[in-house]
């Protein structure tokens, strides 16, 4: 494997949800101050969406790594479609209370009683939903009515709902789920990272696995990585494999854009639905060919692509990317001129560009 070859203690990219590895992206950082905020409430539903991919399931064990049991129960539930019945017996186990042979007024009966024996120890016990988009509406009716269990105007139990876009679309858009949405206290939804912040990603995971610097990277390498994963963590795991495994294989010690490029048509070969490119410029085409009258054409196998223009591609990546670096420059030239209310500046916008260069 890659690690033993590059002197790693760990793999850096593995796909597991490893807390070890949590990084504090700005998106990860906001959902964050959301679920600080709800544990600080003690009571109602937090909602975080996100793609597949984007990090939820880290994001959970980053929260409950950082919980004290002797303060806080913690419930992990991950949703397969369960019915109202079948969650409630869910729940019970996650309370040790044996649910079989119970009816569902018993269920509700065990549950509400354990949620009472935890809280006469000082402690708050806490549900977290994972896949919440698989719920039926019956099930999310019966965790809006575990909410409803009080002491002392105190809730016994508070709520963490983590899924796909699409749930909070159907939160948002569903009538029968109003009053569950009434006690959403708040709501994040897990964005890709920034383009800026992919460098620092692959570094702080590499650092953790004990990388000392071999193999480097050039700097064009974190534009294509940016492009050909979209920022979603998960899909940035799953190419950087590749990679590593490909530099550990031809021995390079440096890896660029060309290298990535490389791994990218392997990957569109081999495993045309796991390595996908960002919906934004590509620097290897990937799409299906389609014929004149719209439909989809038999492919050919994608023939390896010559190294001279795997290098021209990574020459034009860099030339877009200072392109970019100028046309901010002048836009911000022009964003001071007219908060400045200054007077135009002779040769208009070629003098801008000028001083911008």
């Amino acid at each position: 494997m890659y690690e033993e070859h590059f002197g790693l203690t760990d793999r850096p990219f593995q796909l597991t949800p490893d807390p070890r590895y949590w990084f504090d992206s700005a998106t990860h950082r906001k959902a964050m101050a959301y679920l600080g905020y709800g544990l600080a409430q003690g009571e109602g539903f937090i909602v975080i969406t996100g793609d597949i991919g984007a990090g939820k399931t880290t994001l959970v064990g980053h929260v409950t790594a950082q919980i004290d049991p002797a303060n806080l129960t913690v419930i992990n539930i991950v949703s397969t479609a369960i019915e109202a019945d079948d969650l409630l017996r869910t729940v019970a186990t996650g309370l040790n209370v044996d649910p079989a042979g119970k009816s569902k007024a018993e269920l509700l009966t065990v549950i509400e009683r354990g949620l009472h024996g935890i809280a006469r120890t000082g402690r708050r016990t806490l549900l977290i939903v994972d896949e919440a988009q698989a719920l039926p509406v019956s099930a999310l009716e019966e965790l809006r009515m575990l909410s409803n269990f009080q002491a002392g105007g105190r809730a016994l139990l508070q709520i963490f709902l983590l899924g796909q876009p699409e749930f909070r679309e159907r939160l948002n858009g569903s009538d029968r789920l109003e009053q569950l949405r009434q006690r959403v206290i708040a709501i994040h939804h897990l964005d890709p990272m920034n383009p800026d912040e992919i460098a620092e990603y692959v570094g702080h995971r590499l650092r953790i696995a004990g990388w000392q610097g071999t193999p480097d990277f050039a700097d064009n390498v974190f534009p294509v990585l940016y492009r050909a994963s979209g920022g979603v963590p998960r899909r940035l795991n799953q190419l950087m494999n590749r990679v590593m495994l490909h530099a550990a294989i031809t021995d390079a010690t440096l890896i660029d854009a060309a290298l990535i490029n490389t791994v990218r048509a392997d990957a569109a070969r081999d495993l045309p639905n796991v390595v996908r490119p960002a919906p934004v410029m590509k620097a290897v085409p990937d799409a299906e060919p389609v014929t004149p009258d719209g439909t989809r054409a038999e492919s050919a196998e994608p023939a390896p692509l010559d190294p001279v223009v795997l290098d021209r591609i990574a020459s034009l990546e860099k030339r877009i990317e200072e392109q970019d670096v100028a046309l901010r420059r002048v836009l911000t030239l022009l964003v001071d001129w007219v908060e400045s209310e200054a007077p135009a500046p002779r040769g208009g916008l070629e003098a801008v560009r000028g001083a911008a260069a």
